[in-house]
């Protein structure tokens, strides 16, 4: 390893130079307390800024392993760096100066949800943080100078304040790790209690903005109603009160702009852990949890959803259903059918975003069409097969239908922010209106498991000469890895040319090679670091094939291994490629090869 005034004096040699010289700067540098490993140089001072890491050894860094002994612990612990050193380089952001992105020193960027990020990677060896430095210039003229400055002055202060335990506040840090324990304790009750979700009394669910992930000031706290009142005696911020749904049939309903869609976007965003101060972060949620939705236009793939749809006038075969452009209801039934396959054992659904046909039929409606003309079975005459049948509760905001009332195990009314329970007087309400619509509903059956996103006989057109996949399951199981991963490679071309598959990221999107997925409607997904990690998980998939030798299930098995064994940057083709990443839920990786139409 190369010493740091190795760097200062190969800087000072290049000086003036044309930008490209910086390329001679890559490598691994030892600053004493840390290395600086210089991953990527950028090709001019206008292009995305240069990729850096550093690392610290556990011994050196002194922090207590007791911060980071359990993966949500551990999880936490990184977040916590990555906020603290965000804070403290933005203070020396383009201080140096120069043209282009000369002087930016930037890293991952949190929001309230706590996500499991390469920019800090804290392993059995120590602890690395991985961000981008815009090494300087003027115009395309090296100033090595300015990158002086920040290499040996700004960044070794930063890298002190907040990788070495001295510098911290130590109850500051235990508090991170005491949050992180009290949540995953009421992931536990949550199982062990038979509940979706627990919303803590004293919870601030309303945000700023429809733009803004900030709590609103002045907002009515949560109160939960009596009867679903529990009291959970955390480790260690001790007995904490809330509202418990418990699972089944959850209904949430009131008048507009009462908090009906306010509490279910708390509920669906509580799959991943906040921080302090967020006014969410005891608002737990069963975190298999799905938002359904309709998605009009969106491409379907070998589901079976005749669960749903049946006895179309086309005739087309319902178990085996393709289209590159669903309707409404046709993408909402996919998308059940798809949760159950991601292991969803919780259905979020708002009625605004959803399509009429598919959750509900009046009675005046079966009266005029009746049943053996409609080929959709609402998800009204679904709902309690499958919780019964298939272990999946559900969690729906109704406004303008009260046929759901019928089946409903638990009917919250949310009234000027504040929830009350109305089971019994809306049960009393139904035994006096009329008979339960479901009662004539068909049999239900859940969609047999192991479907694939390739056809029965498309995998022949996709791959010439592959032998039979049943052969290549035995080969590669669901617990190996990954088969063949390479780094910086892609797969192999007709004739033997092994060509390279490129991914572009953006916000709500990601394409690969030519094909691009639409992500807008995944509301879960909830960082473009998650949509990059996405688009090198779909990348890793094409190139080694994986479509055609495995079921989906089989596919995001072996993902979710090989990050587990390797950690999340191994999916990276390059390693600069690894940097900017961010871990999706098992169900959001479901989601997006779903939607990939290649």
């Amino acid at each position: 390893m190369k010493q740091s005034q190795d760097l200062r004096r190969l800087l000072e040699s290049i000086d003036h130079k044309s930008y490209p010289a910086y390329k001679s700067a890559q490598g691994l540098y030892d600053f004493g307390d840390y290395t600086l490993s210089i991953d990527h140089v950028q090709g001019d001072p206008f292009a995305s800024p240069s990729k850096v890491s550093v690392a610290v050894s556990h011994q050196k860094a002194g922090y207590p392993a007791a911060l980071f002994d359990q993966p949500w612990k551990k999880t936490a612990f990184e977040d916590y760096l990555v906020r603290q050193f965000g804070r403290e380089i933005a203070q020396f952001n383009f201080k140096a100066k120069g043209s282009g992105k000369s002087g930016l020193m930037a890293i991952s960027t949190p929001g309230p949800e706590i996500l499991s990020r390469t920019a800090c990677e804290c392993s059995p060896k120590g602890i690395t943080l991985r961000f981008q430095i815009g090494f300087p210039a003027f115009g395309r003229t090296i100033n090595s100078g300015e990158l002086i400055r920040i290499l040996f002055d700004f960044l070794p202060r930063s890298v002190r304040n907040v990788l070495f335990y001295r510098s911290r506040n130590p109850k500051e840090v235990q508090a991170v790790a005491w949050l992180a324990e009290d949540q995953q304790f009421i992931r536990e009750e949550l199982k062990r209690l038979n509940l979706v979700s627990f919303v803590a009394d004293g919870a601030v669910l309303a945000r700023e903005s429809g733009i803004s992930s900030r709590p609103m000031k002045e907002s009515v706290p949560f109160t939960s109603p009596e009867s679903l009142r529990l009291t959970l005696d955390l480790p260690h911020h001790g007995k904490l009160s809330g509202m418990g749904i418990p699972r089944g049939i959850t209904l949430i309903v009131g008048g507009g702009y009462h908090g009906k869609s306010t509490l279910l976007k708390a509920l669906e965003l509580g799959v991943y852990n906040h921080i302090a101060g967020d006014g969410r972060e005891y608002v737990i949620t069963d975190d298999t949890a799905m938002k359904l939705r309709a998605e009009d236009g969106r491409s379907i793939n070998n589901v079976d959803i005749s669960l749903f749809i049946n006895d179309l006038p086309n005739k087309k075969n319902t178990k085996n259903f393709s289209t590159p452009d669903a309707s409404g209801s046709t993408s909402q039934a996919a998308a059940v059918v798809e949760g159950l396959e991601s292991g969803s054992k919780v259905f979020l659904i708002d009625e605004d975003t959803s399509a009429t046909n598919f959750m509900v039929r009046d009675e005046l409606m079966q009266q005029v069409i009746s049943r053996d003309k409609e080929p959709i079975t609402p998800f009204i005459e679904r709902a309690k097969g499958l919780y019964e049948q298939g272990g999946v509760s559900t969690v729906m905001v109704a406004g303008s239908s009260g046929a759901y009332f019928y089946i409903a195990d638990t009917i919250i009314q949310m009234d000027c922010y504040r929830p009350f329970d109305i089971t019994e007087r809306a049960k009393e309400a139904c035994r006096q209106f009329g008979e339960d619509p479901t009662v004539h509903a068909p049999a239900f059956r859940l969609p047999s498991p192991g479907r694939r996103l390739i056809a029965s006989g498309a995998s022949a057109a996709v791959s010439p000469g592959r032998k039979d996949s049943s052969a290549a399951l035995s080969q590669y199981p669901p617990e190996n890895a990954i088969p063949n991963r390479g780094r910086g490679r892609g797969h192999e071309g007709r004739g033997g040319r092994e060509e390279r598959i490129k991914t572009k990221v953006h916000k709500d999107t990601l394409q690969v090679g030519k094909e691009e997925v639409d992500l807008r409607f995944v509301e879960q997904l909830i960082h473009s670091e998650q949509t990059a990690a996405l688009a090198q998980m779909v990348r890793c998939c094409v190139s080694k094939d994986l479509f055609s030798r495995f079921n989906i299930v089989q596919i995001v098995d072996q993902l979710w291994n090989q990050i587990n064994r390797e950690g999340l940057s191994s999916i990276g083709d390059t390693s600069y490629a690894a940097m900017g990443l961010c871990l999706p839920r098992r169900q959001e990786i479901f989601a997006c090869l779903n939607r990939y139409r290649g």
